[in-house]
C-alpha cells in the first residue's frame, strides 16, 4: 500500500459529482424523471454540454457534462463517460499544495492545478482504482471569464 494511504492530507469536503455522459439532454430527462430539478428552461447554448441539478437541501451538487466538455476542464480526461468526484478545499493555495503533496507521494495527477474559467482553482487526481477526483477552491467571481461551449 502507498505510504500516503489512509493519511489525511488536508481539510477537504465532498462537494459535487460530475457525471460525464454521452448525451446530456437524454441524461437530464432521465434524472428529471427520478425527481431531480434542472430548471424549467434549458439553456440553448450550454444544454448539450453542461447542466446542474438545483437543490436547497442537499450538500452535494450533481452536474451532467458532455464528453467533449469534460476534456475542456480536465485536459487529462481519458475520454468516454465516467464520474468525477468533486472535492472542495478552503483556498486557492490549498489546491496547489494538496496536489503537490499527493503527486510527490505517487498519486497520479490527471489535470495539474489551473485557474478555471468559472473562477476557481482546479485540479484532478486519480484514486487507486483510476477514478477521477477533482479538487477545487471556492469560486472567486472576479476571476470568472467567458468560455464558449464545446463545438
Amino acid at each position: 500500500m502507498p505510504a500516503w494511504y489512509g493519511e489525511r492530507v488536508a481539510a477537504i469536503r465532498l462537494d459535487q459529482v460530475n457525471l460525464v455522459v454521452r448525451d446530456v439532454p437524454a441524461s437530464r430527462a432521465f434524472y428529471s424523471r427520478l425527481g431531480l430539478d434542472f430548471g424549467a428552461e434549458p439553456d440553448p447554448v450550454w444544454d448539450a454540454h453542461h447542466v446542474s441539478a438545483r437543490h436547497d437541501d442537499v450538500a452535494v451538487d450533481l452536474d451532467l457534462d458532455s464528453t467533449t466538455f469534460a476534456a475542456r476542464w480536465d485536459r487529462g480526461w481519458p475520454g468516454g463517460t465516467g464520474v468525477v468526484l468533486g472535492c472542495k478545499v478552503d483556498g486557492r493555495d490549498e489546491v496547489d499544495a494538496l496536489v503537490s503533496k499527493l503527486s510527490a507521494e505517487g498519486v497520479p495527477v490527471q489535470q495539474e492545478p489551473y485557474d478555471a474559467f468559472w473562477g476557481a482553482r482546479y485540479a484532478v487526481v486519480t484514486d487507486p482504482d483510476g477514478n477521477a477526483v477533482g479538487i477545487m477552491s471556492p469560486v472567486d467571481p472576479a476571476l470568472r471569464r467567458d468560455e464558449p461551449p464545446p463545438s
